[in-house]
Protein backbone atom coordinates (compact mmCIF):
# COMPACT_ATOMS: atom_id res chain seq x y z
CA UNK A 1 0.00 0.00 0.00
CA UNK A 2 0.85 3.88 -0.14
CA UNK A 3 -0.03 6.03 2.53
CA UNK A 4 0.57 9.72 2.47
CA UNK A 5 0.85 11.47 5.82
CA UNK A 6 0.39 15.25 6.43
CA UNK A 7 1.63 17.40 8.99
CA UNK A 8 2.58 20.99 9.74
CA UNK A 9 -0.94 22.43 10.18
CA UNK A 10 -2.27 24.49 13.08
CA UNK A 11 -3.50 27.76 14.20
CA UNK A 12 -1.49 30.90 12.88
CA UNK A 13 -2.57 34.81 12.53
CA UNK A 14 -3.49 36.70 9.79
CA UNK A 15 -0.14 37.53 8.03
CA UNK A 16 2.20 34.27 9.55
CA UNK A 17 3.25 31.38 7.84
CA UNK A 18 3.18 27.84 8.15
CA UNK A 19 4.69 24.91 6.31
CA UNK A 20 3.05 21.77 5.53
CA UNK A 21 4.72 18.36 5.11
CA UNK A 22 3.36 15.30 3.34
CA UNK A 23 5.67 11.87 3.00
CA UNK A 24 4.60 9.17 0.72
CA UNK A 25 5.25 5.80 2.70
CA UNK A 26 5.95 2.70 1.13
CA UNK A 27 7.95 0.89 -1.43
CA UNK A 28 7.90 3.60 -3.86
CA UNK A 29 9.54 3.34 -7.46
CA UNK A 30 8.08 6.80 -8.54
CA UNK A 31 5.77 9.42 -8.19
CA UNK A 32 4.86 11.51 -11.21
CA UNK A 33 3.43 14.46 -9.44
CA UNK A 34 2.49 15.56 -6.46
CA UNK A 35 0.57 18.44 -4.58
CA UNK A 36 -1.70 20.23 -1.90
CA UNK A 37 -5.88 20.84 -2.33
CA UNK A 38 -7.95 21.82 0.42
CA UNK A 39 -11.26 22.08 1.56
CA UNK A 40 -12.89 25.30 3.60
CA UNK A 41 -15.51 24.81 5.66
CA UNK A 42 -19.16 24.03 3.72
CA UNK A 43 -16.74 24.09 0.21
CA UNK A 44 -16.01 21.61 -2.21
CA UNK A 45 -12.21 20.43 -2.61
CA UNK A 46 -9.99 22.58 -4.61
CA UNK A 47 -6.12 22.44 -5.84
CA UNK A 48 -3.63 24.75 -4.02
CA UNK A 49 -0.68 23.84 -5.91
CA UNK A 50 1.06 20.78 -7.77
CA UNK A 51 4.83 19.90 -8.84
CA UNK A 52 5.51 17.53 -11.17
CA UNK A 53 8.35 15.14 -11.36
CA UNK A 54 10.13 17.68 -13.28
CA UNK A 55 9.74 20.35 -11.14
CA UNK A 56 6.81 22.39 -12.69
CA UNK A 57 4.30 23.85 -10.51
CA UNK A 58 1.01 25.58 -10.83
CA UNK A 59 -0.64 27.39 -8.50
CA UNK A 60 -4.23 28.65 -7.53
CA UNK A 61 -4.42 32.28 -8.65
CA UNK A 62 -5.44 33.11 -4.84
CA UNK A 63 -1.86 31.64 -3.63
CA UNK A 64 0.30 33.20 -6.49
CA UNK A 65 2.67 34.94 -4.84
CA UNK A 66 2.33 33.51 -1.24
CA UNK A 67 2.79 30.00 -1.36
CA UNK A 68 5.71 27.85 -2.87
CA UNK A 69 5.63 24.44 -2.93
CA UNK A 70 8.49 21.98 -3.58
CA UNK A 71 9.34 18.24 -3.64
CA UNK A 72 12.45 15.63 -2.57
CA UNK A 73 11.97 12.95 -4.53
CA UNK A 74 14.55 11.21 -2.62
CA UNK A 75 12.02 10.95 0.76
CA UNK A 76 8.93 10.80 -1.89
CA UNK A 77 8.06 14.29 0.16
CA UNK A 78 6.31 17.07 -0.63
CA UNK A 79 6.61 20.76 1.15
CA UNK A 80 3.61 23.78 0.45
CA UNK A 81 5.29 27.17 2.31
CA UNK A 82 2.31 29.65 3.47
CA UNK A 83 3.42 32.97 3.88
CA UNK A 84 1.30 35.96 4.13
CA UNK A 85 -1.90 34.09 5.07
CA UNK A 86 -5.39 35.13 5.23
CA UNK A 87 -8.62 34.14 6.80
CA UNK A 88 -9.53 32.44 3.39
CA UNK A 89 -6.92 29.80 3.42
CA UNK A 90 -8.73 28.64 6.50
CA UNK A 91 -9.19 24.92 5.43
CA UNK A 92 -8.29 21.45 5.72
CA UNK A 93 -5.36 20.43 3.66
CA UNK A 94 -4.64 17.80 1.81
CA UNK A 95 -1.82 15.85 -0.09
CA UNK A 96 -2.13 14.15 -3.06
CA UNK A 97 0.11 12.17 -5.39
CA UNK A 98 -0.72 10.49 -9.02
CA UNK A 99 0.64 8.25 -10.77
CA UNK A 100 2.85 6.11 -7.97
CA UNK A 101 4.02 3.04 -8.98
CA UNK A 102 5.09 1.18 -5.45
CA UNK A 103 5.96 -2.85 -5.10
CA UNK A 104 4.78 -4.47 -2.15
CA UNK A 105 6.74 -6.64 -0.26
CA UNK A 106 6.83 -9.64 -2.48
CA UNK A 107 8.07 -7.53 -5.23
CA UNK A 108 4.99 -7.17 -7.56
CA UNK A 109 4.71 -3.72 -8.94
CA UNK A 110 1.55 -1.43 -8.81
CA UNK A 111 0.31 1.65 -9.85
CA UNK A 112 -1.76 3.98 -7.96
CA UNK A 113 -3.30 6.52 -9.95
CA UNK A 114 -4.44 9.04 -7.16
CA UNK A 115 -3.19 8.92 -3.45
CA UNK A 116 -4.67 11.35 -0.82
CA UNK A 117 -3.00 12.08 2.42
CA UNK A 118 -6.00 12.08 5.64
CA UNK A 119 -5.81 16.20 5.70
CA UNK A 120 -4.33 18.68 8.36
CA UNK A 121 -6.19 21.68 9.43
CA UNK A 122 -4.72 25.24 8.64
CA UNK A 123 -6.53 27.93 11.15
CA UNK A 124 -6.22 31.56 9.59
CA UNK A 125 -7.74 33.97 12.79
CA UNK A 126 -6.50 36.63 15.28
Amino acid sequence: QVQLVESGGGLVQPGGSLRLSCAASGIIVSINSMGWYRQPPGKERELVAEVTADSSTNFADSVKGRFTISRDNAKNTVYLQMNDLKPEDTAVYYCRADGVRYRDGSGQGYYKIISWGQGTQVTVSS
